[in-house]
């Protein structure tokens, strides 16, 4: 059976997802950006904070799944500007520069909330 795995952020219960779900030893760490529960988004106008900010959601997640970082074997990143992937990517590389996991950065059109710069989805082992 899988645990499921709230953050109780205001978009878990409207839109039905899990912060991260396990599922044997795999956890499943949904979509994570710079927004607090209660939606106000950090460090506006700045991707690479911005990016610390998502994964340090991703990361406390994990955290309550057991896991850490060290963990992950692979990160999705949504990147609404491309100009933006250079700070993106020093970020991801401050977290996971000795873990290096299996990684993608994509340009999209936007996100949910127009003030989001990047949002980050990582998957993690627990072997």
């Amino acid at each position: 059976m899988a645990e499921r795995i709230s953050s109780g952020g205001r978009w878990e219960e409207a839109i039905g997802y899990s912060r991260a779900v396990v599922a044997g030893p795999w956890v499943l760490v949904s979509g994570s950006t710079a927004a607090t529960p209660d939606g106000v988004v950090e460090h506006e106008g700045d991707p690479y904070q911005q990016t610390l900010a998502a994964f340090r959601v991703a990361e406390r997640a994990l955290a309550r799944a057991g896991c850490t970082l060290a963990d992950v074997v692979r990160t999705r990143m949504y990147v609404v500007h491309t100009s933006d992937s250079e700070a993106v990517g020093r970020a991801h590389a401050e977290l996971f520069g000795d873990v290096r996991p299996a990684a993608t950065m994509v340009g999209v059109g936007g996100l949910i909330d127009r003030r989001m710069l990047v949002e980050v989805e990582v998957d993690a082992y627990r072997g």
